[in-house]
């Protein structure tokens, strides 16, 4: 076995010692990273940690970890962030820890009475602008997806050009797409998978054949991304981080307990983690306390 080989096993051996006993997570106000986020919360708390949460845009959000103002984002929704995310790869400024969900898709979406009319892909939008009031919701302005959207418009793209782009938090948009519902009005917003729209509306993603939102119809990775400085000094919290991952039905779960249903999500946190326990185990392999102790027993404890 040569050196580094020799050096690379005891690194793996031994204890891994952070330098910081707080972790900074990007938490833009949707609800799957708010859920997300506070599970990562409720794990390192009883490790010895804290965690503290900045509320700005995915699109602020990649230039904080550039800057080192916050340390990981739990919601890097790729392709849709693309241009944000391989900027920050490009200036070394991140490290991709890989996805924590899978099966996610995002787009141009309808309700399922749309659907059921003949809406299937955004390429029919524009020959009911009338029914749709020639007007698509969307979440919040300066998010990469709002971007997508409006420069679509500018660019005339399945000739929305002259439609108006309506922009709110999520809770705000969904709103809407359940006040249309009621009245059987026809809606073109954002959606995406996972979430609780999907089985409260009904809710279709539309075939995109011009990637307004990504490649391959929506298919979306959503990864675990934290900044190079954090990684590097902090390499037992970055190891949580790298095995937190949960299956498109988890996520939509929480997502309906805290979204919908309006629970708090220290609650939803605390009662996902208590009925996992296999998955707690999984996300603490190998992991320790900010002391070196049996991360899995603290955690038992706190529960």
């Amino acid at each position: 076995m040569t050196g580094a080989l020799l050096l690379s096993s005891a690194a793996l051996a031994a204890p891994a010692v952070d330098q910081d006993d707080d972790l900074t997570l990007i938490v833009p106000p949707w609800p799957g990273v708010t859920v997300k986020s506070e599970i990562v919360a409720q794990l390192l708390a009883p490790l010895g940690y804290e965690v503290e949460r900045s509320e700005v845009s995915s699109t602020v959000g990649y230039k904080t970890l550039s800057t080192g103002d916050t340390d990981a984002f739990l919601a890097a929704w790729l392709p849709a962030q693309q241009d944000s995310y391989d900027a920050s790869m490009a200036a070394g400024a991140i490290v991709d820890l890989g996805n924590n969900v899978t099966g996610a898709r995002m787009g141009f979406a309808v309700p399922g009475y749309v659907y059921d009319a003949g809406i299937h892909s955004a390429e029919d939008l524009v020959a009911h602008a009338d029914q749709f009031n020639s007007t698509f919701y969307s979440i919040e302005s300066g998010s990469t997806v709002s971007d997508k959207i409006n420069a679509a418009v500018d660019n005339n793209v399945y000739e929305l050009g002259d439609w108006d782009i309506k922009e709110s938090s999520t809770p705000g948009m969904l709103s809407e797409v359940r006040s249309a519902q009621r009245e059987q009005r026809w809606i073109a917003f954002y959606g995406w998978t996972p979430h609780w729209m999907v089985p409260e509306f009904d809710t279709h993603i539309l075939d995109d054949p011009q990637g307004v939102y990504g490649g391959k119809n929506g298919a979306s990775d959503v990864k675990t991304i934290v900044s190079k400085r954090f990684a590097d000094a902090n390499p037992n919290m970055t190891r949580l981080l790298d095995q937190l991952t949960f299956s498109s039905e988890d996520q939509s779960a929480f997502i309906l307990d805290y979204g919908l249903n309006e629970r708090d999500p220290d609650d939803v946190a605390h009662d996902w983690l208590e009925a996992h326990p296999e998955k707690v185990a999984e996300f603490l392999d190998g992991v320790t306390t900010r002391e070196g102790g049996d991360a899995l027993k603290a955690m038992e404890a706190s529960l």
